[in-house]
């Protein structure tokens, strides 16, 4: 499903940049590995959304992208997770379960139409898998509440444009040691990446000067 939505969305703006002379800032990447969607949580508690659908599947390095599927099925966007950093308290806001985990990430409109993600609400979006296989929605606890400065950023991306954001999870210690991001997009396809332990990326020093103002 995914491979013939990502085809077609390519087909149009291969003609949008015939038509019109405009280019993709990125025209390179490949698919990475799909899993079954996770199941949204239905409270606000750790460890209640459920565990790794799919424990076996291939997770790509922090730091490589993936070309996804936009909400509703509409364009395509290019995520690519660069930063992890782990902190108690951070953007103003003290974690309810005693550590926020911030993922920093760059992400690109790559087709002629405007693409957002999926949200949790409507089955797709972030989650993090713990190292016991426990999947936590982003924005539970106090995450939600976290304001990020340059990196708060949401809703659709204009084409042939970027935006630098950032998901935050509240987990207890025994949660944020290390695991897996996970995202699922409009086709219910899901992309991968695994996480240090530890603060790691080249936007370490950024991301915290910004959740410390």
């Amino acid at each position: 499903m995914r491979k013939s939505l990502l085809a077609a969305a390519t087909a149009t703006a291969v003609a949008c940049l015939a038509l019109t002379a405009c280019q993709s800032d990125n025209d390179s990447g490949a698919e990475s590995p799909t899993t079954q969607a996770p199941t949204p949580p239905p409270t606000d508690a750790p460890g209640n959304a459920g565990t790794d659908p799919s424990p076996r599947a291939v997770a790509q390095a922090l730091g490589e992208p993936s070309r996804t599927v936009g909400a509703n099925t509409v364009g395509i966007l290019e995520i690519t997770p660069t930063t992890v950093v782990y902190l108690k308290d951070a953007g103003g806001q003290t974690s309810k379960y005693g550590t926020f985990a911030v993922v920093a990430m760059d992400e690109k409109s790559l087709s002629a139409n405007p693409a957002a993600e999926t949200s949790v609400a409507k089955g797709g979006g972030w989650y993090w898998i713990t190292p016991n296989g426990t999947l936590i929605a982003e924005g539970m606890g106090n995450a939600a509440r976290v304001a990020l400065g340059k990196y708060q950023h949401s809703g659709a991306i204009d084409p042939d444009t970027h935006q630098l954001r950032a998901k935050v999870f509240d987990l207890t210690a025994a949660q944020a040691k290390g695991g897996k991001l996970i995202y699922t997009d409009g086709t219910d396809s899901s992309d991968r990446w695994s996480l240090p332990a530890k603060d790691t990326g080249p936007q370490v020093a950024d991301v915290r000067a910004e959740l410390n103002h």
